[in-house]
């Protein structure tokens, strides 16, 4: 079975886009920034884009069609599987310049190759690979800029939205429910295969993200100092990080505020909280009286029984019912985006902050890996699962089955959270 014809311009169209955005990620550095501190939770940015062009080369071009390296050592510099993660500050990488031809190339090359009318059975599931894996990382190139204070990218288009807060929970019923991606449900990843039944208890969960003047009132209450609130890896980590509030929170208990990248701006209390770990999350959920949904409640809440692809429905991503894509550059207030309800009410499933769920990273039932490997099998059990995507991932990317995963300590991630009432 070759290619739907149908699926190629749009394929085709979204990669040439991916490419954009990662060069617009990138192209407005200076000279100096591009030099980055060796941090576990960053790349060199002239490694990123080597590699987002390497993997891009690497599967469409060299696994369909035999093409040879664009770039002769490209395995030995840009392979992550093999390259471990700190060797990455010390390769003889190529030039600006050279990686940025490589990129040229690169798009050029596999673009021609899927333009032909004859495509191998494999080629849609690798093209559309390597654009989401390019999507990816142009969200952890985001990352980057805010953790090293580097200019916002210049890439939102609206103005925020600030309608204010969203308070009361979903109630949602009890039963045998289906998660996880079906064959028909087009392009998946591994760790979503397969779908299958669960069956929960009946819950309540919050209609929005925990806000900024919620999570404040928890740092004011000196939620970071009681070792009562936090769990034992939790505390450890506390203390280890000396951290007494949000990571980019600043500013006295008068007036609260939180850096954007490069600007010191106001913390705006009906915003969701953002850039907090799991621990954070745990912790403010024993002071509330509240916990985490697991994976399978977070789904089911924003899915509802009849597993919508989105929280409305079926249709693509709007700005007018999701915060994706930076379309706003940064979160809005909990209060926007209603016409991207779930079908029992839940609002911002889809969009503003990537959502901390207590469900660690596992298979489900029955899982094997697809031929990219590296992607889900290698973090299994020390990841937890994060669902819904934020307002710096990319609309195409993102679906109420697609799961995120990082590890419980991570605070760059644009990620917040909602609670459940107690069982």
């Amino acid at each position: 079975m070759t290619a739907e014809p149908n699926q190629r311009p749009w394929i085709a169209a979204a990669l040439a886009d991916a490419r954009r955005r990662t060069l617009s990620l990138v192209s407005d550095l200076r000279d100096d920034q591009w030099s980055v501190p060796l941090l576990e939770i960053i790349n060199p940015p002239l490694w990123e884009i080597g590699h987002v062009a390497y993997f891009a080369e690497y599967w469409t071009l060299r696994r369909l069609y035999g093409h040879a390296p664009i770039v002769t050592a490209g395995d030995a510099l840009y392979d992550s599987a093999r390259i471990p993660h700190d060797l990455r500050w010390s390769l003889p990488l190529p030039s600006r310049e050279e990686t940025y031809a490589f990129l040229e190339r690169q798009l050029a090359a596999s673009l021609e190759r899927f333009a032909a009318p004859s495509q191998p059975k494999e080629a849609d599931y690798f093209y559309r690979l390597a654009l989401h894996h390019e999507d990816m990382h142009g969200e952890a190139l985001i990352y980057t800029r805010q953790t090293l204070s580097y200019g916002q990218p210049e890439i939102a288009l609206y103005d925020r939205m600030e309608p204010g807060a969203l308070v009361g929970d979903a109630a949602i019923p009890g039963g045998h429910y289906g998660i996880g991606a079906r064959p028909d449900d087009g392009f998946v990843f591994d760790n979503e295969k397969w779908f299958h039944e669960v069956e929960v208890r009946p819950f309540s969960i919050a209609r929005a993200p925990v806000t900024n003047a919620e999570y404040l009132a928890f740092v004011e209450d000196g939620g970071y100092e009681n070792q009562t609130h936090w769990s034992l890896d939790g505390w450890a980590w506390r203390t280890a990080a000396d951290a007494h509030r949000p990571v980019y929170w600043q500013g006295d208990g008068r007036r609260p505020l939180r850096r954007h990248f490069d600007r010191i701006v106001e913390l705006r209390p009906h915003e969701p909280v953002c850039h907090v770990n799991l621990f954070e999350a745990d912790a403010y959920c024993r002071w509330a009286g509240r916990r985490l949904p697991t994976e399978p409640e977070w789904e089911i809440a924003a899915a509802g029984s009849n597993r919508r692809r989105y929280a409305w429905g079926e249709e693509t991503a709007t700005p007018e019912r999701a915060n994706l894509d930076s379309w706003y550059g940064d979160v809005c207030d909990v209060g926007a985006f209603a016409g991207g309800e779930s079908p029992f009410g839940c609002r911002q499933m889809i969009g503003n902050v990537w959502e901390w769920t207590s469900t660690p990273f596992e298979p489900y039932p029955g899982f094997a890996p697809d031929p990219y490997k590296e992607y889900s099998e290698p973090w299994f059990g020390d990841h937890f699962v994060l669902r819904g995507g934020a307002w710096s991932t990319r609309a195409r990317l993102v679906t109420t089955r697609w799961r995120n995963f990082y590890r419980p300590h991570r605070r760059d991630v644009v990620a917040g959270f909602r609670t459940c009432a107690p069982r």
